[in-house]
Formats: structure tokens, C-alpha cells, sequence
């Protein structure tokens, strides 16, 4: 009772978050709303800001969640263990390769991966899924690409680059747990928790799935969106200029700045050009690279499912091999 109470608040605030949107939007070209109230210029440049990220991210996170709903319904976790070998080094490349072809967004992947390993997957090759998973596929790629128009090799080394890291943390784990068992206990509510929808039809099951991941992930959209306009408004620009473009300063800063926003992979492009004007390209690529691999909201469902230590581990392994490729990257580029 108490999380449907909360699914219908989220929703409901979500929808009027949709109609302001809608009004600022129209208001704006037909209304002027600047003769009636004497808004700072600030407030203005935010509500420009905020609008042109969150609108131009929207058709991207729309068509993510809807296929991210059909491997949820349609494809089992066991029909992907056909593909893995024995061999646990040769076993991460098709890790890499199904962290690519399947675009779940970092919202979804984390109990799909504590799935995966609780049905016989090597741990290193679930989290190369992990990592792989929310930013190797086309639609990243395809919004990527998009929002960094005058700078269309942005997306390519993108992929890149993550495909590098996937692979180095794939061996790193492997070669600091091996096989060990890093889940918590598994919770009784875990084997019911997947097929709410079981009686009512794959389809509509999967429009349920879609629709509970956009309202679940279109509040961090919002909320990035905000905290992007906000700072570029108010954050003087030389401040960010001699941050961003610093060798360690930068990626440092981006890095912290992606982890804390948490937002969607298939969105997050659209606020990484928002600021290429005052950082570096290699510290806008740190925060496109690192910010799905790992964020604040990962990071607290994978203390959820995983144990404390091997958490903490694994975001000090991700957070040094982003920085370290991204470091020799800026020497070689």
C-alpha cells in the first residue's frame, strides 16, 4: 500500500513538473510573461537552459525505457548464458558484447545483473554487463551523437573508451574475486518482485515496465537538467573555465559532478554539451564515460544486493580506471 501510495505521488508530481514545462514552453512564445513579471535574468536563463536540455533529452529517454521494457518481458536471463564461455578471461568479451546490444539503462541493470549472478553468471562478466550495458549501445550512441552535432567524434570515443574500461575492470575483478560470492542474502520478496504483470499479457507487461522506469528515471532527468541550468547561470563561467580545463582538475570535477547527478545514460549527452564551452573534451568524455558506469543511485541499490566491501571496491576500481584511461587518453589526443 505504502509503495503504491508513493508510485501514484511520483507520478502525480511528475505530471505537474509536465504541465509547468508545457506553460513555460508556450508562455513563453505567445505570453510575455517579462511584462507582467520582473523576473532577474538569471531566473530566465534558467528556465531557457532547463528547457532546451530536458526537451531535446526527452525523445531519447522515451525510446530507451520502451526497449529497455521489451528485454524485461520478452528475453530471459538464461538464453544469455548460452553465450558465455568457460574460460572466465574469454567469457568478458561477450560480456562487453551483450552490455552492447541490449540498451538497459543504469536504472534497471543493477537487479538485472544481481539476477544474473544468482543464476550461475561469473561475477566479473555481470558487472562488465554493468558497466557495459547502460552506455555501448545505440542509443547512447544515437543521442550522443545528436547532441554533440559540431562534434561528432565525441560519440565514437565515447564507445571507446568504455569499451576499454569494461574490459580492464572485467579483468581487475576477476583477477580480486574470482568466483567468490558477493551477494547479500537473497530476499523473499526477490523471486516475486520480476513478474508483477504475469496474468495480464507480455505487452501490457512491458508498457507497465516502460512506464514505471520513465516516471522512476524522469526525475533525476529533472533534477540534472536543473542543477546543469542553474550552475551555468549562476556559477560564474571563469570559475568552471579554470576547473574544467585543468589535466586532473577537469576529469576530477566532471567525475564528481556525473556521479552526483545520476542521470540517464540515454540523457546525459544533452547536459555534457551544455558544457563544452567552458570545460576540456577530455573532461566532458570523464563524465560520459564514468557517469553510467557508476552513480549515486547505483551505488545505493548495489549496497542493496552486494556486500558493503565489495562495493566499496568496485567504485575505487571504476573510479581509478576512468580516470587513469582518461588520463593517458588526454596525453595521446
Amino acid at each position: 500500500m505504502l509503495v503504491k501510495t508513493s508510485n501514484a505521488l511520483i507520478y502525480f508530481i511528475f505530471s505537474l513538473v509536465f504541465v509547468a514545462i508545457f506553460v513555460a514552453f508556450v508562455g513563453g512564445e505567445f505570453i510575455p510573461i517579462e511584462k507582467y513579471a520582473a523576473l532577474p535574468q538569471e531566473i530566465l536563463d534558467i528556465n531557457t537552459l532547463f528547457l532546451s536540455i530536458f526537451l531535446e533529452a526527452i525523445p531519447f529517454v522515451l525510446i530507451g525505457v520502451f526497449i529497455s521494457a521489451l528485454i524485461q518481458s520478452f528475453i530471459k536471463e538464461e538464453h544469455l548464458q548460452r553465450f558465455i564461455p568457460s574460460n572466465p578471461i574469454l567469457a568478458i568479451i561477450p560480456g562487453v558484447i551483450i552490455g552492447a546490444i541490449f540498451p538497459i539503462c543504469e536504472c534497471a541493470v543493477v537487479p538485472i545483473v544481481r539476477r544474473l549472478v544468482q543464476k550461475g553468471m561469473p561475477l566479473h562478466v555481470g558487472f562488465v554487463i554493468l558497466v557495459s550495458a547502460p552506455i555501448l549501445n545505440p542509443i547512447v550512441y544515437l543521442s550522443t551523437y545528436y547532441a554533440f552535432q559540431s562534434s561528432h567524434h565525441v560519440a565514437l570515443e565515447r564507445m571507446g573508451l568504455a569499451f576499454v574500461v569494461s574490459i580492464i575492470l572485467g579483468l581487475l575483478i576477476y583477477c580480486f574475486y574470482g568466483d567468490s560470492n558477493q551477494l547479500k542474502g537473497i530476499h523473499s520478496s526477490a523471486s516475486g518482485h520480476h513478474h508483477p504483470h504475469k496474468r495480464i499479457g507480455k505487452w501490457k507487461e512491458t508498457m507497465h515496465h516502460a512506464i514505471d522506469e520513465f516516471f522512476g528515471m524522469g526525475k533525476y532527468l529533472l533534477f540534472g537538467s536543473l542543477v546543469a541550468s542553474v550552475i551555468q547561470a549562476f556559477l560564474a563561467r571563469e570559475t568552471l573555465l579554470n576547473v574544467g580545463h585543468g589535466l586532473v582538475s577537469g576529469p576530477s570535477a566532471m567525475m564528481g559532478m556525473a556521479y552526483v547527478l545520476s542521470l540517464c545514460s540515454e540523457a546525459d549527452a544533452f547536459v555534457a554539451a551544455s558544457f563544452k564551452s567552458v570545460t576540456s573534451g577530455t573532461s566532458l568524455l570523464a563524465f560520459l564515460v564514468y557517469g553510467p558506469m557508476i552513480d549515486l543511485k547505483n551505488t545505493i541499490l548495489l549496497f542493496a544486493y552486494f556486500k558493503n566491501k565489495f562495493v566499496a571496491g568496485f567504485l575505487v576500481l571504476v573510479t581509478v580506471v576512468v580516470f587513469s584511461v582518461i588520463l593517458l587518453y588526454s596525453f595521446w589526443y
